[in-house]
């Protein structure tokens, strides 16, 4: 008798899909890592895999934001430098840069980061919307997460790379 109520309020039913915030126990999985003095976070989901920066070849004519292609087992991706897309000062890579790699779209792709941080688990909760002020443009900001004194700026993959980009590196990879 009482498995009747149990299965509709488990946090596994169908309603927790919805977008809306709705219980505390619901949890975001997050990749965090560092891009200048900010932290920034990607959804685990996203994240194909993340390695050493490695050697990048220059493509003519490419976007301005991409520092080059990469053969990743034997495929050719694109790479996006996320301190020239912020308009951060562009610095040589030391032993803490890493490449998110990133399927966009359809376009596997590469984002250079100074550092990777950790994953971490924030309650969906303690995300708020993106302020209007940064030096990051609103519009690649999915939101702000609380975590401890900590504030994550979570990134929107597919706002971050534009049709355009998208464009260009498909050419460029060709």
């Amino acid at each position: 008798m009482n498995s009747n109520p149990m299965p509709h309020s488990t946090p596994s039913s169908s309603s927790s899909n919805s977008v809306r915030k709705s219980s505390q126990s619901e949890e975001l999985q997050l990749v965090s890592f560092h891009v200048g003095e900010e932290e920034f976070c990607l959804d685990i989901l996203r994240v194909q895999e993340i390695i050493r920066v490695q050697q990048l070849t220059r493509v003519p004519n490419s976007p301005e934001s991409m520092d080059g292609v990469m053969n990743l087992r034997g495929k050719i991706i694109p790479v996006i430098a996320l301190r020239k897309r912020f308009g951060l000062e562009r610095l040589a890579h030391d032993k803490q840069a890493r490449i998110v790699v990133v399927e966009v779209k359809g376009t596997v792709l590469g984002f250079i980061v100074d550092s990777v941080s950790e994953v971490l688990r924030i309650p969906a909760d303690t995300v708020e919307p993106p302020p209007q002020l940064g030096t990051v443009k609103q519009e690649y900001v999915s939101g702000v997460g609380k975590l401890d004194d900590r504030l994550l700026i979570l990134l929107d993959v597919d706002r971050l790379v534009s049709s355009d980009d998208l464009m260009g590196l498909q050419t460029a990879q060709a």
